[in-house]
Parts: C-alpha cells; structure tokens; sequence
C-alpha cells in the first residue's frame, strides 16, 4: 500500500505540470488562432490588445490566471477580453492530461500533444471564418506520417488513413459538385481529414467521418429546429472532424467493441 501511495503522490506534480504546459502552449494558440485567421505573423509583433494595440506585459499574459484578475479585461483601456482566451488554455491543458492519462509519458502522448492543438487551431479558426488554414493541414499530413512509425497503428497504417480519409472526402466533393453544381465538401475538410488519418490511421479515420456526421448531422437538426436555419445555411464541418477524431483516439477502442457487441 505504501508503494502505491508514493506512486500515486509523485503523478500529482506531474499532472500539474502537465496541465501547466498545456496551458501554456494554448496561449500560444490564441494567437495562432487570432492571427492565421488573419494571415498575419504568429512571431511578431509580440501579444497586444486587438482593440488599443497595447504591449500586453508578461505578468497579464499569465494562462487563465491573468484572465481572473484582470475580470476579462484590458489593463490599459478595458475593452473586454474574449472567453475564448482562457477557454482555449484550460482546454488544451485538460487535453494533455488526458494523453498523460492514456498513455503515459511516451512518445506517442507527445505526439498527439501536438495533434491535439493543431485540432484545437482548425477547430476556432473555421468556426470564425470558415476557413481551414493549409498552413496546419498540410505540414500535419507530412509530419502525421513521418512519425507514424512511432504511433500505435504503424506506417502503412497511416499512409492507407491519408488515401481513405482524403479520397473518400475528395469523392464526396466531386460527386456532389456534379450532381448538385455547388461545393459539397470545402477542400480544407479534404486536407484536414488526410491529416488525422496520418495520426490515426485508416480505421480510426472511418470512425472519426461516423462520428463527425453523426455528430455534426445532430446539431445541424438542433438549429434547424431551435434556430430556423435552413437546409443550405453554412455549418463548419471542422470542429465535428476534430471532435470525431478526438473521439476516435482515446474511446476508439471501447466504440468499436460496443459496437462489434451489438451484433453478436
């Protein structure tokens, strides 16, 4: 019991330093967020109001923290902060707790750190202006499958994963633009798609397209019903992927045996 005890206790600074860095890497995501949107430079100039264009000091760029004593607001000219700030922070940091949960301090929880906030990116730049930047989907298809070799479904894996989740976007798009002479499928869900199929590999991306439709088809009927959208009102459909394919790598294998259970 003792021996558990310590091993438990040593996980805790580890957590905290986990959530920590998280947190730390979604402030940088903010801006990464803020500023692709805006095909601006993520290096410089360094963090500034967006309203007075005011230097921000480190000790009000804090994580989360800074947001809390400054009541969301700027120091100097007390415009209103964005929840989205903190919001992105805590998430990121809660989502790397969840890798250190799942699968320890190895290489494969690093590198889905890095998927997990690039996911994060796509997700708030396409829900404000519906766009999915290539500058995140086209270096994560490369770097997906260059370190593919150590993620749990292997190289070949990951290529297949790029071909199906890319193809069957790309088919979708071309079938519908023929058959109903409108864009059926944005080409960055198509660059997207292809990326998390290099990080998850080619059955993982077939549950994140399910889960993503299912997901996406869900809360579409919901503003349809409650918000009188309409059949052609635009919804972004990169925030479902990303969520699907979150789904998909850490409860992937608990969906499928449900599932497989259901037809025994």
């Amino acid at each position: 019991m003792k021996s558990m005890d310590n091993l438990f206790a040593m996980q805790w600074p580890i957590a905290v330093m986990t959530f920590v860095l998280g947190a730390v890497i979604g402030s940088f995501l903010n801006v990464c967020i803020y500023r692709l949107a805006r095909e601006e430079s993520i290096v410089w100039p360094g963090s500034r109001c967006p309203k007075c264009s005011a230097p921000i000091a480190f000790y009000d760029n804090l994580p989360i923290i800074s947001f809390l004593f400054l009541l969301g607001r700027c120091r100097k000219c007390r415009a209103p902060i964005s929840w989205r700030y903190p919001l992105v922070e805590a998430l990121n940091g809660a989502g790397y707790l969840l890798l250190l949960r799942q699968f320890g301090l190895t290489w494969p929880a690093l590198i889905y750190a890095v998927f997990f906030s690039a996911l994060v990116v796509v997700t708030f730049i396409d829900l404000d202006i519906q766009i999915i930047p290539d500058v995140i989907s086209l270096p994560g298809i490369v770097i997906g499958l260059a370190v593919s070799h150590w993620l749990p479904q292997g190289v070949i894996s990951s290529l297949i994963g790029v071909a199906v989740g890319g193809g069957f976007f790309w088919l979708v798009a071309e079938v519908g633009f023929r058959m109903l002479k409108q864009e059926a499928m944005g080409g960055g869900d198509i660059k997207l798609i292809a990326m998390i199929g290099a990080f998850l590999g080619w059955q993982h991306v077939m549950l994140t397209i399910f889960l993503a439709s299912l997901t996406g088809s869900a809360v579409g009927l919901v503003f349809m019903l409650f918000k009188g959208w309409g059949r052609k009102t635009p919804i972004p459909f990169g925030p479902f992927l990303a969520l699907g394919a979150l789904l998909a790598l850490f409860l992937g294998a608990p969906i499928v045996e449900w599932y497989v259970g259901l037809g025994r």
